[in-house]
């Protein structure tokens, strides 16, 4: 019998905004639970968003797996991505292996919605980066966690020791 080398299919969700010092541990945190998930190759799936999905991104290329991009909407580069972060995120998105649209022309709720049982379809796992506090909108963190649980997704909370969120900045 052959052993099962097929990519092992990881989503992420997590909060956005992260101070420095938590962003060194959720990279931490996601290195070790991706080592620990899975002894084949990782293929991710994310929306690349700032915080957990773009330091989710860079975990699993450091550690030899690809992901793919779901880009909520049309205009999720100029609406969602904050300008000092625009070039992470292009450099991130051309370094995907499969981009998918949700076909939602303007970045909201609605799209983000979309974005996320798009990326719960496409996965075997989901990781999230998440202090367990309720989100103000139907795309947070937390409610992505509850479907993925509905769908029988194994999920995985990450908050590690120490972990702070960061102030969402004005206009954020």
């Amino acid at each position: 019998m052959t052993a099962d080398l097929s990519p092992v299919r990881v989503g992420i969700t997590g909060h956005i905004y992260l101070t420095p010092a938590t962003e060194r541990l959720v990279d931490d945190a996601l290195r070790a639970e991706l080592r620990r998930i899975s002894d084949r190759p990782v293929r991710g799936v994310t929306c690349l968003a700032g915080g957990a999905d773009q330091i989710f991104a860079r975990a699993v290329l450091a550690l030899g797996g690809a992901y793919e991009v779901i880009l909520p909407a049309g205009d999720y580069r100029a609406r969602a991505i904050r300008p000092a972060d625009r070039a992470a995120f292009e450099d991130l998105l051309g370094r995907a292996v499969e981009v998918v649209h949700t076909g939602h022309p303007n970045a909201g709720t609605d799209a983000y919605v979309a974005a996320n049982r798009l990326l719960l379809d496409r996965v075997q796992r989901l990781l999230a980066v998440w202090d367990g506090q309720p989100g103000c909108h139907a795309a947070a963190t937390d409610r992505t966690v509850r479907m993925a649980l509905r769908r029988g997704i194994p999920t995985t909370v990450l908050w590690p020791e120490g972990a702070q969120r960061a102030e969402v900045p004005p206009g954020g």
